[in-house]
C-alpha cells in the first residue's frame, strides 16, 4: 500500500506545524539499512551523507566497516545499494562532493597522542584514488565551498575521554586545513593551508578541538570548536575574520532526571558546546547545541558573524519533540534531544535549516526567512541517531544518515532515509500533546479502547514506571491529539510495580487495566479496577493455578464484554503446547477463571506472540505479531474468533480448547505505507461503533528506538 492509497483509507493527514509553503511538503519515501551495502560487516553505520553532482548518487560515510558507502537514488523511492569503497589504512570521519569527485577524510591516527589523517579525492564512478593529501592530524568534518576553489577540513585531534577526567586541553591542538581545488576536484597538496587556531578560546585556548565546518557564498569559513564552546570565521585565505565564545543559556522546565517519568521542572544554565553548523546567509549561521564536555542547551542558536546572537531556541525545539512522543528519558540527566547535525538548503524559494536531533531522531525542519525569527514548519522521523544530511533542491529530495546499529540488541539496522518535498500533506506525526493545557510527553504506548464517543483511551507501558498514564485521545483531529493525560495512582501517589499493556472500559467511567507481570522484578500478573480520576480501587489477582506456571511474558491485552473480562497472554507458559497461548476469562460477578487456547502463527525467525484483545460485534479481535523489524518482519495480523467459541472455555486444570481464528488484516503494508522500516511492536488496538480499527505501535520510549509511533486508522472490513 503507498502513501496515497493510505491516506486515502485511513485519513492520515497528518502535520506538525505550519506549511512551508501552500500544500507543499516533506515526506519519507523510503529507507535504505545499510548492511545491504555491507552485508558481511557485523556492525555498521551512516554518518556523514552527500550526494554526486547530477543528485542521482547518495555517498555515505561507515566508520565501523571502514567504507564510504554507495546508494543509486535514479528512482528516490526505491534506493539501491551501489558498493562501498574500503579505506586502506583507518576509518572514514567525514565526506564532501565535487561534481563526480568525493572527498573523503580518513582517520589514521595510532593514538590520541599521535593523531594523523588523509584526504582522498574518488572519482565516484571508477573509484579510483584521483589524489590523497596529508592533513597533519586527526579530521574530524569537511566542507566544499559553493564555487568548488577549496575544500576545508576541521582537525579535532580528539582528547581521550578517560584522561584527565575527558577534559580539555590534551596535546597535541588542533587546527583548520584549507585544501584548495583545482579543476574537477583535482588537489594540489603542496598549496595547502593549514590555520592556526590556538590563543583564541576562552576555554583551553592552547588545545583547540575543531568539530564542524561550513563554507558561505563569499568562500568565509565557520568553525565550531566544541569543547572549547568557540565559533570562528576565518577567511578562505587562511586569515581569523572573528571569533567569539558560543556563550550558555539558562533553560526553565527542563527534565533532568532518568526516573521513569517526564517532569519538566528544572532549571539549568549550560554552555551550548555546539556540533553542527551551518551558514543562512552570508552574515548569519545556525549553531546546533549537543554538548559534550560540560554543555548543550538541547536546541540551536543563531549568530551573526561578529558574534550578536540573533537567536535562541531554548527549550522550543526539545518541547515540539516532547510533544510527539519522542522525548528520550533516559537521555534526561545528560543533554535531552541532543541536536547535532544540520544542513541548510532552499526549497520552493523558501530557505530551510534541517536540525537533526541524535536522541529524539526527529528531524526539524525550520523556515528561515528571517534568521531572527525561525518558524519550525515540521517534524519528520528519522531513522535511530541521524548524523548527516545532504538537500538536493534540483530534485526536491533531502536525505538523512542515521548512525546507530540496535541490531546487537535486537533493534534496527543503521538507516539512510529519504524524504521528497510534495505536494501533499505532512504525514507525521500521527499522535501529539500540543494543545493540551501543560506540556505532556508520552510514549511507549501499549493497550488502547475506544469509548463510545470515538475517542480513544491508551496506557503507556512500564517504560514510564514512576508515571503510569491512561491517555485520553481525540482522533477526530489531523494529527490525533492527546487531550489529557490521567495519572495512575495508588493513595494519592503514582502507583508503582505496574506495567499497563490492555485498558478495558469499565461502563461505569472507570478503567480495567491489564498489568503484564515480572516476577524477578516484583511486578505481579494483575488486573486493576481504575477510577476515572486514575485511582486504583482494587485489583484482581492471579489463582495459583496460573500462578504456578506463569512466565514473564503475560498480559497482552484486556476486554469487557458484560460480565466478563478477556485477557490475551502475550507468549507460552509453562504448561502451554508449542504455538498456543492463553486466552483467559474472568467472570465479575462469580469471579471464576476460564481458558482457551489461541493457535499462533510458527515463527520463522525469533517469536510470535499477542499484543491486544478487543471485543466487538459478535467477534473478539487480536493483534497478532513477530518480534521482528524490518525486512525480517513476517507476521503482524489484525486475526478474530467469533464469541460463539468463547462459551466452550473451560475451568482452569481443564484441557483448554483451541480456538478457530481468522485472519481479518495484514499489517505489513501499513506498517510500510510512510516510507519507514517496519516497527516491531504493533499493540495497541481499538475499534470504533462503525467497525473503523485504530491501530498503534510502541515505541519503547524512544530507547534504542527511532521513537517513531504510528497510530493509523482501517476501516471496516
Amino acid at each position: 500500500m503507498n502513501l496515497r492509497m493510505l491516506l486515502a483509507t485511513t485519513g492520515l493527514a497528518l502535520f506538525a506545524g505550519p506549511a512551508l509553503a501552500q500544500d507543499m511538503n516533506f515526506n519519507r519515501i523510503a529507507s535504505f539499512p545499510v548492511a545491504a551495502n555491507t552485508p558481511d560487516a557485523e556492525e555498521t553505520s551512516a554518518e556523514i551523507i552527500v550526494a554526486t553532482g547530477d543528485g542521482m548518487t547518495l555517498v555515505y560515510s561507515d566508520s565501523p566497516a571502514g567504507v564510504i558507502g554507495f546508494i543509486d537514488i535514479t528512482d528516490p523511492a526505491n534506493p539501491v545499494a551501489a558498493g562501498v569503497f574500503a579505506l586502506p589504512n583507518g576509518e572514514p570521519t567525514a565526506v564532501s562532493a565535487l561534481g563526480n569527485t568525493v572527498f573523503v577524510a580518513e582517520n589514521t591516527s595510532e593514538s590520541f597522542t599521535n593523531p594523523s589523517g588523509v584526504l582522498h579525492a574518488i572519482d565516484a564512478g571508477s573509484r579510483d584514488v584521483l589524489a590523497s593529501c596529508d592533513l597533519g592530524g586527526q579530521p574530524d568534518s569537511t566542507a566544499v565551498a559553493p564555487d568548488g576553489s577549496f575544500i576545508t577540513v576541521a582537525i579535532e585531534n580528539e582528547r581521550d575521554e578517560d584522561l584527565g577526567d575527558g577534559r580539555v586541553p590534551q596535546m597535541p591542538a588542533g587546527h583548520l586545513v584549507i585544501q584548495p581545488l583545482g579543476e574537477n576536484g583535482a588537489m594540489d597538496c603542496a598549496a595547502q593551508i593549514r590555520v592556526d587556531l590556538t590563543g583564541l578560546a576562552d576555554i583551553a585556548p592552547e588545545d583547540p578541538e575543531p568539530e564542524f565546518v561550513d563554507v558561505n557564498a563569499n568562500g568565509d569559513i565557520v568553525v565550531t570548536m566544541q569543547e572549547n564552546n568557540h565559533m570562528v570565521v576565518v577567511s578562505s585565505a587562511g586569515e581569523v575574520l572573528s571569533h567569539f565564545s558560543a556563550g550558555e543559556v539558562t533553560l526553565n522546565g527542563v527534565d533532568t532526571e532518568e526516573e521513569g517519568a517526564l517532569i519538566f521542572d528544572q532549571t539549568i544554565t549550560v554552555p551550548r558546546e555546539p556540533d553542527g553548523v551551518q551558514w543562512i546567509d552570508t552574515d548569519h549561521f545556525a549553531i546546533a547545541n549537543e554538548g559534550d564536555m560540560d554543555g548543550g542547551s538541547r536546541g540551536f542558536t543563531v549568530f551573526h558573524r561578529n558574534g550578536t546572537e540573533v537567536f535562541e531556541a531554548g527549550t522550543d525545539f526539545e518541547y515540539a519533540n516532547v510533544e510527539i512522543g519522542h522525548y528520550p528519558e533516559k537521555r534526561s540527566g545528560n543533554k535531552g534531544v541532543e541536536p547535532e547535525g544540520m544542513e541548510f538548503a532552499t526549497f520552493g524559494g523558501v530557505p530551510m535549516m534541517f536540525l537533526l536531533s541524535e536522541r529524539s531522531s526527529i528531524v526539524g525542519v525550520y523556515d528561515m526567512s528571517n534568521p531572527a525569527q525561525p518558524v519550525l514548519a515540521q517534524l519528520l522521523p528519522s531513522g535511530i541517531s541521524p548524523e548527516g544530511a545532504i538537500a538536493i533542491p534540483s530534485r526536491n529530495i533531502l536525505a538523512t544518515a542515521n548512525e546507530y546499529d540496535a541490531r546487537g540488541d535486537g533493534g534496527a539496522p543503521a538507516h539512510v532515509m529519504i524524504y521528497e518535498y510534495q505536494n501533499a500533506p505532512a504525514v507525521y506525526p500521527h499522535l501529539t500533546s500540543a494543545g493540551i493545557d501543560e506540556l505532556t510527553g508520552w510514549g511507549a504506548i501499549s493497550g488502547q479502547v475506544m469509548a463510545e464517543d470515538g475517542t480513544l483511551y491508551a496506557v503507556s507501558d512500564s517504560f514510564y514506571a514512576l508515571q503510569p498514564t491512561i491517555f485520553h485521545i481525540d482522533v477526530s483531529q489531523t494529527p490525533a491529539r492527546i487531550v489529557d493525560a490521567i495519572h495512575v495512582t495508588r493513595e494519592g501517589q503514582p502507583a508503582q510495580l505496574m506495567d499497563m499493556e490492555g485498558i478495558a472500559l469499565d461502563g461505569e467511567g472507570g478503567f480495567w487495566v491489564a498489568s503484564e507481570g515480572r516476577s524477578d522484578r516484583l511486578v505481579p500478573h494483575a488486573i486493576y479496577h481504575i477510577g476515572a480520576d486514575g485511582a486504583i480501587e482494587d485489583y484482581i489477582a492471579l489463582p495459583n493455578e496460573l500462578l504456578a506456571v506463569e512466565q514473564r511474558f503475560g498480559f497482552e491485552g484486556i476486554t469487557r464484554v458484560d460480565d466478563m473480562l478477556y485477557m490475551a497472554v502475550q507468549r507460552e507458559w509453562r504448561d502451554d503446547p508449542e504455538n498456543h497461548v492463553k486466552v483467559l476469562g474472568y467472570n465479575l460477578e462469580t469471579e471464576a477463571w476460564s481458558v482457551a487456547h489461541y493457535p499462533l502463527t510458527e515463527a520463522s525467525t525469533g517469536w510470535v506472540g499477542l499484543s491486544e484483545i478487543v471485543a466487538h460485534g459478535d467477534d473478539l479481535y487480536f493483534l497478532e505479531r513477530d518480534n521482528q523489524l524490518g525486512d525480517a518482519a513476517m507476521t503482524k495480523l489484525i486475526t478474530r474468533v467469533s464469541m460463539d467459541q468463547m462459551a466452550g472455555m473451560v475451568a482452569l486444570g481443564e484441557t483448554p480448547p483451541v480456538l478457530t481464528k481468522e485472519i481479518v488484516v495484514d499489517l505489513l503494508p501499513y506498517l510500510t505505507s510512510t516510507g519507514g522500516f517496519v516497527l516491531d511492536k504493533v499493540e495497541g488496538l481499538a475499534i470504533a461503533e462503525d467497525g473503523t480499527m485504530w491501530v498503534s505501535t510502541d515505541n519503547d520510549g524512544v530507547d534504542d528506538h527511532s521513537g517513531e509511533t504510528m497510530l493509523f486508522a482501517i476501516s471496516a472490513q
